[in-house]
């Protein structure tokens, strides 16, 4: 059953035209948001831009960085709920150009929460981390005492990002919640270079999936219509409970899954017996992540609905309808 929490609510979802982005408009506009969207460039074959939904949403081009646009954006629309997802998030792309990835997901969110502080309409924000902000860590799962201390380009973004998240409410009293979800999955993906994505396509196309680590590394993939909800299930509950601003959720499945296993259930899945092709080039990842969820579970009383092939089942079909 829908809320009516967001009838006619006026909501700002920043990176809109990414996988997170594209289900979770779709999940609001359902909803009966009165939502808008930051999109800096355009992406025509994004979820977002499908005619059902960019004909039923406002749409604001420009980017993140710019704080004054953001503060115009936030009174000229009258915002209350805002969902930041904005963020360059490919690992590869942070290892070539860390500044790019510096500017957005640190500035970018600074120059949000700088404008969200100004403004007299906001009411709950939710700022996406993401489970790569812990870094290396020996004891697993990570939970969410565990230090952020990323090392390599995109996690140190993640861990400075979700740090200024916490400054903002710690030190302002903003509304500001914060998630670190694993690895995100499913239909909308436009990142080929990423293990899910990338494997389904090449195994559509009949080619040999292409694995750029030695397989082993060990992820935590949660898919990204769990994760859409998780963000509405955020913003209800800082509604009904200002106490939760400043802390952190995790989001997960709780599952330990392997590069190469990952691929394995995709081949499974798809009916394939094309064999992985193993590169071992990735640099700076890193090697074992794995997430507790119990804080979300015992706080929001949120659950996960897809278990893994349920999510793999339903990312499959959409690309297959995609890439027809």
């Amino acid at each position: 059953m829908v809320s009516p929490f967001w009838q006619d609510r006026p909501t700002l979802v920043t990176g809109a035209t990414g996988l997170v982005g594209g289900w979770l408009v779709q999940q609001l506009v359902a909803a009966g948001a009165d939502v808008v969207c930051l999109v800096r460039d355009w992406v025509p074959q994004a979820k977002v831009a499908a005619p059902e939904l960019w004909n039923r949403i406002k749409v604001v081009r420009g980017d993140v960085c710019d704080q004054a646009l953001l503060e115009r954006i936030l009174g000229e629309y009258e915002i209350n709920s805002v969902i930041h997802l904005a963020a360059q998030t490919i690992v590869g792309v942070a290892n070539r150009n860390p500044v790019s990835t510096f500017e957005t997901n640190i500035q970018g969110t600074w120059s949000l929460l700088e404008a969200c502080r100004r403004s007299p309409t906001v009411k709950q924000i939710v700022c996406a981390s993401s489970d790569k902000a812990y870094g290396d860590q020996a004891v697993l799962p990570y939970d969410e005492e565990t230090p952020l201390q990323g090392q390599h380009p995109y996690d140190v973004s993640k861990s400075c990002a979700d740090l200024i998240a916490r400054t903002y409410a710690v030190s302002y009293g903003l509304p500001v919640v914060i998630t670190r979800c694993g690895n995100f999955y499913g239909g909308g993906d436009l990142n080929w270079n990423r293990i899910v994505p990338g494997t389904i396509r090449s195994v559509l196309r009949g080619q040999r999936p292409v694995i750029r680590s030695d397989g082993s590394l060990i992820r935590d993939y949660f898919y990204v219509e769990e994760g859409a909800a998780a963000y509405m299930l955020l913003v209800e509950q800082l509604a009904s409970n200002p106490e939760l601003k400043g802390e952190a959720f995790n989001f997960s499945n709780e599952i330990q899954v392997t590069v190469f296993q990952i691929v394995e259930h995709i081949l499974r899945l798809m009916q394939s017996t094309l064999e992985p092709d193993i590169r071992n080039e990735a640099t700076n990842e890193i090697l074992h992540q794995y997430l507790s969820a119990a804080k979300a579970r015992r706080m929001l009383g949120w659950q996960p609905r897809f278990e893994l092939d349920e999510g793999l089942a339903r990312t499959i079909e959409w690309y297959k309808e995609f890439l027809r």
